[in-house]
C-alpha cells in the first residue's frame, strides 16, 4: 500500500514524537534529535514513494547510532542474524575482491536447513550479483535463491522463510534451536544460540533439562555465544548455573527512573524465572510498567563445573549475550574468549503506529551490578581470538578448538 503525504506527514510527525519523549538518553549521545528531524523533514515527508520513505526515516533513526532504533512494516526485510539465523562477515577474497562470508551457522536455523556452510561466500541473491554496498537483508515468509562459493565451487542453495514467519511483530526473526549441548574431550559444551521470548519459560526450563540431563557431572564448562543477538531474560537461568548463591546482575534504568534519582538497592528485583505461565500473572502485577529493574540470579547451589568455566563470543554476540558475558567476567566466574562484542545493550519496546509500522525503541540503559555500561562500548575478551576463514573453508572451527584448550588448562 503505497502513503499518501498526509500519511507519511502523520507517521513522521509520531516517530519524532515518541524518540523525543521516550527514547533512554535524554542526551541523544550529544546529538540534537530535534534539529536531525527538522532538517530531514521535507525531504522524508516528500519522498516519491512509500520504500524511499522508510529508506529515510530509517536513515533518520541510523543518525542516533546504536542501531537499536527502527521501523518495522509488515515487508521490511530483517537482517540476517534474525531471518536467516547466520551473521557475515565482509572481507576481501582474493578471487572474487570484497564479499559478505558467512560466518557464524546457528543449529536449526534457516542457513543451516539450507546446507550454508561457515566460509561460504556470498555472490548472488536471487540471480543478481550481491557485493558489499550495503549488508544483506531477507524478506520472512519468503523463499530466496543464493549463490555462494564454498572453496573455488559455486553452489545455489534456497533460504527457505514461508514457514517462518515473524514470531514476534516487535522482533521478527525466524528461530533456530535456541540451545544445544554437546560433550567434546570431557568439556560441556552449551551453544547459545538465542533467547527466545521475553520472559524466556520455555527456554529457562530447556536450559534447566540441559544441565541436568546432558551436562550432568561435567567438571568444565564453555558457553559459546558466537551469532547470539539477544532476546529476552531466560538468560538469567544460565547465569544462575555460574553462581551458587544469589548474587546481583545489573539493572535496566529508563529515562524518568534517571531524570529523578535513584538507589539501585531499592529498585524492584528479579530473581527468579516462573517454571510455569500460570505465574506470569502475578510477575506482571510485581513489574507492571517498570523497566527500571535489578536482575539478581536464582541461588541454584554449587555445580561440578564452577571455576572451569569458558565464554566464547565474537562481533556477533549482543544484547542479552553481553549482559551474561559482562556478568561471568566481572564476578570472575568464567574466562572469556574470542573477539570484542559490539556494545549494544539496552531494554527496547515496539509501539504501534499507523497503516501496520511499528517504531522500535530502546526505553532502558543497562548497567552492571559493578557499574560498567556496556552499550557503545562492548566486551573486551580475556583471551583474543579471530575467526579464521581458511580454517572454516577446511571443515574446521578455530575459535572453538581454542577455547576448548584454554578451558581443559583451568
Amino acid at each position: 500500500m503505497e502513503l499518501t503525504q498526509d500519511d507519511r506527514r502523520q507517521l513522521f510527525d509520531k516517530i519524532v514524537s515518541l524518540v523525543e519523549t521516550k527514547y533512554y538518553d535524554r542526551t541523544f549521545g550529544g546529538r540534537n534529535w530535534s534539529e536531525l528531524a527538522r532538517a530531514q523533514r521535507d525531504a522524508i515527508i516528500g519522498a516519491r514513494e512509500t520504500q524511499e520513505f522508510e529508506d529515510l526515516v530509517m536513515k533518520l533513526l541510523g543518525a542516533l547510532g546504536g542501531g537499536h532504533l527502527g521501523l518495522l512494516s509488515p515487508h521490511t526485510k530483517i537482517t540476517p542474524r534474525s531471518s536467516v539465523n547466520a551473521s557475515l562477515r565482509r572481507m576481501n577474497i582474493d578471487s572474487t575482491g570484497e564479499r559478505w562470508v558467512f560466518q557464524d551457522v546457528l543449529p536449526g536455523g534457516v542457513a543451516e536447513r539450507a546446507a550454508i556452510q561457515s566460509g561460504d561466500v556470498l555472490l548472488a541473491i536471487n540471480g543478481k550479483e550481491f557485493r558489499t554496498e550495503a549488508a544483506p537483508a531477507f524478506s520472512m515468509n519468503a523463499r530466496t535463491a543464493i549463490t555462494v562459493d564454498r572453496a573455488g565451487t559455486q553452489h545455489e542453495l534456497h533460504l527457505d522463510l514461508r514457514t517462518q514467519k515473524p514470531k514476534y511483530r516487535d522482533n521478527p526473526y525466524s528461530e533456530p534451536n535456541s540451545a544445544v549441548a554437546s560433550i567434546r574431550e570431557g568439556i560441556g559444551i552449551l551453544k547459545v544460540s538465542l533467547f527466545p521470548g521475553k520472559l524466556g519459560i520455555d527456554f529457562a526450563n530447556h536450559i534447566t533439562r540441559l544441565f541436568q540431563q546432558d551436562l550432568q557431572n561435567v567438571d568444565r564448562l564453555l558457553i559459546d555465544l558466537r551469532g547470539n543477538p539477544g532476546g529476552g531474560i531466560g538468560g538469567l537461568r544460565i547465569m544462575s548455573y555460574l553462581a551458587p548463591s544469589s548474587i546481583p546482575i545489573g539493572f535496566s534504568i529508563d529515562r524518568k527512573t534517571a531524570d529523578r534519582g535513584y538507589d539501585k538497592e531499592r529498585l524492584p528485583r528479579l530473581n527468579h524465572i516462573p517454571s510455569s505461565k500460570w505465574e506470569v500473572p502475578l510477575l506482571f502485577l510485581q513489574f507492571f510498567n517498570k523497566n527500571s529493574v535489578v536482575l539478581e540470579t536464582e541461588g541454584l547451589g554449587a555445580q561440578h563445573f564452577h571455576g572451569r568455566v569458558g565464554v566464547l563470543i565474537n562481533e556477533h554476540s549482543t544484547s542479552a549475550a553481553e549482559m551474561l558475558t559482562q556478568f561471568a567476567k566481572e564476578n570472575a566466574l568464567a574466562i572469556t574468549i574470542g573477539m570484542k562484542t559490539p556494545g549494544r545493550l539496552t531494554s527496547r519496546t515496539a509501539i504501534k503506529l499507523d497503516h501496520g509500522y511499528r517504531l522500535v525503541l530502546p526505553v532502558a540503559a543497562y548497567q552492571s551490578w559493578k557499574g560498567v555500561r556496556i552499550e557503545g562500548r562492548g566486551i573486551e575478551p580475556d583471551v583474543a581470538v579471530d575467526w579464521s576463514f581458511e580454517a572454516a573453508t577446511a571443515g574446521k572451527d578455530n575459535q572453538l578448538e581454542h577455547a576448548l584448550t584454554v578451558v581443559k588448562s583451568l
